[in-house]
């Protein structure tokens, strides 16, 4: 079955107040639209255009409680839907933040229920027992982001092009930065000064003003000027905040529109302004590290944090098609197919499609559908073999292989 879906934008204060609807065809709410959420989530399910269509169910996680061998197929077992599909703008940064393992994420939602925290609670960090990967596709001219720890040599780098910026000013003040720059050294030195950093250790706030003060002349001098300008913006967004200088150890990136990243467990990142489609395991596990004012559990953080130097982790798609791109992370919970013309793909268990333009027909083994820009469907597993045919762009989620 082919099975009509839809939602309300999230309305998260840094979100964008038209992206979303510009790409949809919608009507601007007038307020901040930040993440559209095409699944099953608890938190905001979608609803079911037509419910007559899912045994009178108002929204799809409805459907999927009273119906899990036709909606779910083989993931029946697993009792959820495990994807959620999301169209995300972000018009400012979000906070830092890294998931847990399946297995960190079984023992703290068993710990903290155990310890009698209400799953509401604004100190809970474990809301669920699943780990969250991640994967973003940029739809925006540019999308960019901060993820994983920089290799040392750069970050040395950095601050050594902020001690040079220092030394022009009338009135320098190297200490912080040097304090910075030996607690780049040693064994473990990324765990240590992140930790320093994030629990305001001593000296940690003269650091952040000084860095925030010295952002704009190093800006145009030195050989990094993407960092330095996200230094200037989160120092006006959240000044004070230790993850201003925690941003300088992370990878910066831009992506370009059809590029994508994947964000594994442990992995420490933060979206700072773009439009893309999001794709994760449906789990609201967020341990946060800074650029927010909502709580920071610095130990449970550092026991999952990958601490690991990496380059920008890039998620390549294969081609099997010219019309196909599939998007295929190491976890058995998602994959995404980005599909612009005729082509088939089989899918072996639940879907959601999302046309983001033009319009295609989608035909499988039990019916089939047009589904025109701004329209999303559910697919059940029992439509196998989908045949897509027209001139637009589907994104069609689903589980792994």
């Amino acid at each position: 079955m082919f099975v009509k879906i839809a939602n309300t934008p999230r309305p998260y204060a840094w979100g964008s107040t038209s992206a979303i609807a510009d790409l949809l065809g919608t009507t601007p709410s007038g307020e901040p639209e930040a993440e559209l959420w095409l699944g099953a989530h608890p938190g905001s399910p979608s609803r079911i255009v037509d419910p007559a269509q899912a045994e009178g169910s108002a929204t799809l996680l409805d459907w999927i409680d009273k119906d899990p061998a036709k909606t779910l197929g083989g993931a029946a077992g697993a009792g959820q839907l495990p994807f959620l599909l999301k169209v995300l703008a972000a018009s400012s940064a979000l906070s830092l933040q890294a998931h847990p393992t399946p297995e960190q994420a079984r023992e703290g939602f068993e710990r903290e229920n155990a310890l009698g925290i209400p799953l509401d609670a604004p100190n809970r960090n474990y809301k669920d027992a699943f780990a969250k990967p991640e994967m973003i596709f940029a739809l925006s001219e540019t999308f960019d982001a901060l993820c994983g720890f920089r290799s040392l040599d750069e970050t040395r780098q950095i601050v050594h092009a902020l001690l040079a910026a220092d030394q022009r000013r009338e009135d320098p003040q190297p200490q912080p930065l040097e304090d910075l720059l030996a607690s780049l050294e040693g064994d473990d030195a990324l765990r240590t000064t992140f930790e320093w950093l994030l629990s305001n250790g001593a000296g940690v706030p003269t650091l952040v003003r000084l860095v925030s003060d010295i952002a704009p002349l190093a800006v145009e001098t030195s050989g990094f000027p993407r960092e330095f300008a996200t230094v200037i913006d989160l120092a006006r967004e959240y000044p004070g905040d230790p993850g201003i200088v925690i941003s300088l150890l992370l990878n910066r990136v831009t992506l370009a529109a059809g590029e994508a990243l994947y964000l594994p467990a442990g992995n420490i990142h933060a979206y700072l302004q773009g439009l893309g489609v999001e794709l994760m395991a449906a789990s609201d596990n967020v341990l946060r590290g800074g650029l927010t004012p909502k709580y920071v559990d610095v130990p449970e953080l550092l026991s999952v944090l990958d601490f690991s130097t990496a380059p920008v982790p890039y998620l390549r798609p294969s081609e099997p098609a010219p019309t196909v791109q599939i998007f295929r992370p190491d976890v058995p919970d998602f994959l995404m197919v980005r599909v612009t013309g005729d082509a088939g793909y089989r899918i072996d268990g639940p879907a959601i499609a999302l046309c983001t333009a033009g319009s295609m027909t989608i035909t499988g083994a039990v019916s089939s559908t047009e589904i025109r820009r701004g329209e999303a469907y559910f697919v059940t597993p029992e439509e196998g073999t989908l045949a897509f045919r027209g001139e637009g762009t589907v994104f069609l989620a689903t589980t792994g292989e």
